[in-house]
């Protein structure tokens, strides 16, 4: 497969920050939030109404200062022989030559999330939507992380689709599988993989339905009850439930 790295995704929208809650943009009158969050969400929702609601801001941990860097070597060598491509051209081209992109930019403003996969394998047969993980147990809320991922591309090819259709009645929509996988950082092992399938759409939409109750003020923040979790928070010294 070749690297191909997308350099101007064709379906931009106009944003505003969000007056109270850091993070948070406003895409087409709806609040939108990085899909990351879902991760720092299945580990302590509370977490994240210290850090955006409340704006307590921490030192980064060890290991989130690691995983940056290693991230940012794996970003560095695919770099290196990548070839500039847009979004429109590989989603054609992939369908006879496959193809690899990284830190891929995805938004989907229906939904209110956005945010940078990994790595994505787009063949003729499927794609591979691909977060990179410390460690290789699939925990729910990495799962969910790319869940949102592929919610979120599977938008930006039928916004493609439609606007490049043959006619009104007849658009050319793309029929590939999306494919949900998470990868140990820094090795070939993915551990975990699954058809993002109507079951798995339905759950995630779900739990973006949550996030957004949460952040319109409508659902409280539950704190995790796992003591584990809280002994190692960066936020324990703010958190009311430690």
């Amino acid at each position: 497969m070749k690297n191909k790295l997308i350099n101007n995704p064709n379906i931009k929208y106009d944003s505003i920050n969000h007056p109270k809650i850091k993070g948070i943009q406003i895409i087409e009158g709806k609040n939108n939030f990085p899909i990351s969050w879902l991760n720092q969400q299945g580990y302590c929702e509370y977490s994240l109404y210290l850090q955006y609601l409340k704006g307590i801001e921490t030192a980064p941990t060890q290991a989130m200062v690691f995983g940056t860097n290693e991230h940012q070597k794996l970003e560095d060598k695919f770099k290196e022989d990548a070839v500039p491509t847009t979004f429109d051209e590989i989603i054609q081209t992939s369908k006879k030559e496959a193809a690899i992109s990284r830190e891929m930019f995805v938004v989907a403003p229906e939904y209110g999330i956005r945010g940078f996969i990994d790595e994505i394998w787009m063949t003729p047969d499927d794609f591979i939507i691909i977060d990179d993980k410390p460690g290789k147990i699939p925990y729910p809320s990495t799962i969910n992380q790319v869940l949102a991922y592929c919610l979120a591309f599977k938008f930006m090819i039928n916004i493609n689709s439609d606007n490049n259709q043959t006619t009104l009645s007849s658009p050319k929509k793309d029929n590939r599988k999306i494919k949900a996988a998470l990868r140990e950082r820094g090795t070939d092992n993915i551990f975990w993989i699954e058809e993002f399938d109507e079951n798995n759409e339905e759950k995630i939409k779900f739990l973006i339905n949550r996030m957004h109750g949460l952040f319109e003020g409508i659902k409280p923040f539950i704190p995790t009850k796992n003591n584990n979790k809280c002994n190692k928070c960066r936020f324990q010294s703010y958190c009311e439930h430690f």
